[in-house]
This record gives C-alpha cells, sequence and structure tokens, in this order.
C-alpha cells in the first residue's frame, strides 16, 4: 500500500505531534504509512501524487476568511502552495479528507463562501447526516446522528455549487460537504477524543477560542463528553483508498 499524506499548519509541537498521533489511532495506519508533512515549517516540498494513496489536511491556527493584510507571511504561503494542490486534486479527484481546516481550504478553493457567521465555540456538538450523507460510502454504518468535537471561529456560510452537503448540525449549518466523489471536508474535528480536545484547549488558551480564565470551566464541561463515532469515518477512508 502507498503511505497515506498528513499536512499539519500546526507551530506547536504539542499540538502537531498529538494531531498525528490521533490520525494514526483513528486511521490504524503505522508510522510509516502515514507522512506528515508541517506546512508551516517550511516550504511544501515536490509532492507527487501518485506517490500516495491520499491527502489528509488537519486544522490549524488558520483563518481562511481573515483579510488578507492581518494574515502573517506564513499564512499566506501555505495558503498559496495549498491552493495549488488542491487544483491538481480536485482536477484528479484524488483522495482528500481536511479536517476544520480542510472545510476553509476547499471551501474556499471550491467557491464557497466561508465567514464567522457560524463559528462555534469548543464543545461536543450533535452532527446530523444528511440524506446524501447516510448514503454515501465513506459514511456507512456510520449513526444518522453523532456527537463530534468542534471549536472554530469560522465555518462555510454558502456551501460551494460543487459541494454536495453530508452533515449539518443546529448551530452550524455544513459541517461536512463531498465535492466529486473522492474529496471530502469536515468542520468537525473526526480524530479527536476527549485527552486530544483537552491537549488542545491548553495548547490554544491565548488564542481566542475562549477567555482563558476559563480554561478550568471548559475543562470540566469537556471531561464528561462521550464521543465515539467519528474517527470510524477516517478507519474507512483508509480501508476506501489504501
Amino acid at each position: 500500500m502507498r503511505p497515506f499524506l498528513l499536512l499539519s499548519s500546526r507551530a506547536e509541537d504539542l499540538a502537531a505531534d498529538e494531531e498525528y498521533a490521533a490520525f494514526l489511532s483513528c486511521t490504524g495506519l503505522a508510522a510509516e504509512q502515514l507522512r506528515r508533512v508541517r506546512m508551516e515549517a517550511a516550504p511544501l516540498p515536490d509532492l507527487v501524487l501518485d506517490h500516495y494513496s491520499g491527502v489528509f489536511v488537519g486544522g490549524g491556527p488558520f483563518n481562511s476568511s481573515d483579510p488578507p493584510e492581518i494574515k502573517s507571511a506564513v499564512q499566506r504561503r501555505v495558503e498559496r502552495e495549498l491552493g495549488a494542490l488542491l487544483d491538481e486534486i480536485v482536477e484528479r479527484d484524488f483522495p482528500f479528507f481536511g479536517a476544520c481546516y480542510g472545510v476553509g481550504t476547499l471551501g474556499v478553493h471550491q467557491g464557497g463562501i466561508i465567514d464567522r457567521t457560524y463559528a462555534e465555540p469548543i464543545a461536543p456538538a450533535r452532527i446530523r447526516l444528511t440524506a446524501e450523507g447516510s448514503a454515501d460510502p465513506l459514511l456507512a454504518g456510520m449513526p444518522d446522528e453523532f456527537d463530534a468535537f468542534v471549536g472554530h471561529k469560522e465555518a462555510c456560510r454558502v456551501l460551494p455549487p460543487t459541494a454536495v452537503l453530508l452533515a449539518s448540525s443546529a448551530a452550524c449549518p455544513v459541517q461536512m460537504f463531498r465535492v466529486k466523489n473522492n474529496l471530502y471536508a469536515t468542520q468537525f474535528h473526526p480524530e479527536l477524543d476527549v485527552p486530544g480536545i483537552l491537549t488542545r484547549v491548553h495548547v490554544y488558551q491565548d488564542a481566542g477560542y475562549f477567555p482563558p480564565e476559563e480554561l478550568g470551566e471548559l475543562v470540566a464541561r469537556l471531561t464528561p463528553a462521550v464521543v465515539t463515532e467519528p474517527g470510524r469515518m477516517l478507519a474507512t477512508f483508509v480501508a476506501r483508498y489504501g
């Protein structure tokens, strides 16, 4: 089997390493089967898609909808490089799964509107599959409703014209969509369990997702959450394309 590729944009080593570990756990891949590239650290190397079974994009601190003048030079570089890669991925209908930042990147690339209308605080959210989602092979065996962790400053307000809506929630209408047959993006984090989300809130407590003085209260709310289903779609992605 050709390896899969995980594109990460987290500058914090703890968050980046635990994200990688979470993708390994959910997919069942060994380390040599999931190559990680940290996009924020250096220019994207030359990537030959035929060397990979599929591409994952993890979450991160970048907001696609921020005005260009406040984006860092690193963010602008990452967006250029990822946009160019998406040109090829979309053209070839190459297997792609973007988690959280995937909605912003693939959504913008395909002409959707990404803004702060449907931002969500860090919490477990009830995700509901659409009829198209229930029929999608990547979501085979998933319940029609399940809980997943969310926490984002922007979201897709207008679905790209090329996309099929697969899942929604009460607070965020676009939680998952598909482009063509093999490109998927989720607003929620399918890789996260309770320990994973607790790591994230500690790492990003000063990043504007919540008032830092409310960290203890947030941890207390998150700790009893029961989130068991979302990671299954990552395992299905690997089984389908590996």
